[in-house]
């Protein structure tokens, strides 16, 4: 069988973790992108340190997958920042940082991943939020870049149509990882999903026929939204 080579940002926890363990046990060689450093030993994962929100760092990050391959199965734009606070109390520099981290840094990554593209094979995997569909309290940066960011996927989508690359995006609602200790608020976590709920999506997504696309896939706990 012909090797599958897949690019996960922000592979050095939380979901971004979860994702390439994943999709090394299905067989990929995966590309992790963080700027910290992914904690996996395994001869199908290859390391890279990168800063997606700097567009000099993802193009020295291509040419390091270009070592390997020139051709990538699959793109997950994973990395990306969440933080809380009210709108009045958000500085300029944190809302930003949403905006260039959330929106900018995917962009990086599509525009100069688009050598790596494979026509009618290529899937990319968006990691949004419903937070990309509806505004929540305290979360106005947060929400504003998750809105952003569909809107470049949409277009983008269109754009890459001629090539039969599929776009699916994942808007989940509250998952259970270590970003939730690092927040001031509390938040009622055993009503959040599992890591392992999102993967079951995941891999519904991952192995559906190469003539589907989901053009975006909201889930969540069953006691309600928590974000």
């Amino acid at each position: 069988m012909r090797k599958q080579f897949a690019l996960v940002t922000g592979s050095s926890s939380g979901l971004g973790l979860e994702m390439s363990h994943y999709l090394i046990e299905e067989g990929y060689t995966v590309f992790g992108a963080s700027r910290s450093g992914t904690d996996i030993d395994h001869e199908d994962f290859i390391d890279l340190e990168v800063d997606v929100r700097e567009e000099e760092s993802v193009m020295a990050m291509y040419d390091s997958i270009g070592e390997t391959t020139f051709g990538l199965n699959l793109i997950v734009n994973n990395a990306g920042i969440y933080e809380v606070s009210p709108m009045v109390e958000t500085s300029s520099e944190d809302f930003m940082n949403h905006l260039v981290t959330n929106i900018m840094g995917p962009f990086h990554v599509l525009k100069h991943g688009h050598a790596f593209l494979i026509e009618n094979i290529t899937h990319v995997v968006t990691i949004s939020s419903i937070a990309s569909q509806r505004g929540f309290e305290n979360t106005s940066a947060y929400c504003a870049s998750k809105f952003g960011l569909n809107g470049m996927i949409e277009s983008v989508r269109e754009e890459w149509k001629s090539l039969g690359i599929r776009f699916t995006s994942l808007m989940p609602g509250a998952i259970d990882t270590p970003l939730w200790s690092n927040l001031s608020s509390d938040f009622e976590r055993s009503k959040m999903l599992d890591p392992e709920d999102f993967i079951h999506v995941f891999d519904m997504v991952v192995k559906a026929p190469p003539n589907m696309q989901f053009k975006g896939i909201s889930f969540l706990h069953k006691s309600g939204v928590i974000i």
